[in-house]
């Protein structure tokens, strides 16, 4: 059962979604003081680059952008999340987080890793393709990667599993849709998004995060786990 607690919105917060939003808002502000320093060291590079480390696979969860960036991941976090910390405790629901966040993570890196073989079978044929290509290449081998976005897809897509059919409204329209279409409807945007290419978000993190929640919650289930 979960326990109301006295005190302003902030107080009444579950304790792994505030010190998740607090360490975030901590990195942003590290990184606008000095930018280079933090991406360079923190932000998710691909492993063939030479600004990756092996801890950027966790710190890049909590790097972001910018301040808008930031402003919606954690409101997502905060919105979906709370529910799902209050009925599974702070150790399932950080286990949770992490899970998803570093699954983002290895879809991302793996989509990454077949752009990048192609790339590198192009670049060994002569002709302007190799030349474009090898451009191509370098961006993608040191373009760094960051935010909570995939985490916090895998929360959205627990949140639809726990609570399919919970109405949520889009913000800023009358719209309303159940949750377990709510999460249908990003997942195939993020699919198509990915596929289309281009820009500068990473859609199969989304689905990365999404993808290793599903499971993760089927697990539970099947081992009678989901509240324990």
């Amino acid at each position: 059962m979960y326990q109301y607690k006295q005190g302003g919105f902030f107080a009444r917060m579950p304790i792994v979604i505030k010190n998740i939003i607090i360490l975030n808002a901590f990195m942003l502000i590290l990184t606008s003081i000095n930018q280079e320093f933090m991406i360079e060291r923190f932000a998710l590079f691909f492993p063939m680059s030479h600004f990756f480390r092996p801890w950027q696979i966790i710190t890049h969860m909590f790097m972001h952008g910018n301040f808008t960036h930031l402003l919606f991941n954690m409101y997502a976090l905060w919105m979906f999340g709370s529910v799902l910390e209050q009925i599974w405790g702070p150790k399932k629901f950080l286990l949770f987080f992490f899970v998803t966040g570093l699954g983002a993570a290895a879809l991302h890196m793996g989509v990454q890793w077949i752009s990048i073989s192609s790339l590198a079978k192009t670049i060994q044929e002569s002709g302007p393709a190799a030349v474009s290509a090898l451009s191509r290449y370098r961006m993608m081998v040191n373009v760094p990667t960051v935010g909570a976005s995939g985490a916090v897809y895998g929360i959205l897509l627990g949140y639809g599993m726990l609570f399919p059919n919970t109405e949520l409204r889009i913000i800023l329209t009358p719209i309303a849709l159940k949750a377990k279409y709510f999460v249908i409807i990003f997942a195939v945007i993020e699919l198509v998004l990915g596929l289309i290419g281009g820009g500068n978000i990473a859609h199969f993190a989304h689905l990365g995060g999404m993808i290793f929640g599903y499971f993760m919650i089927r697990h539970w289930r099947k081992k009678n786990r989901m509240y324990y």
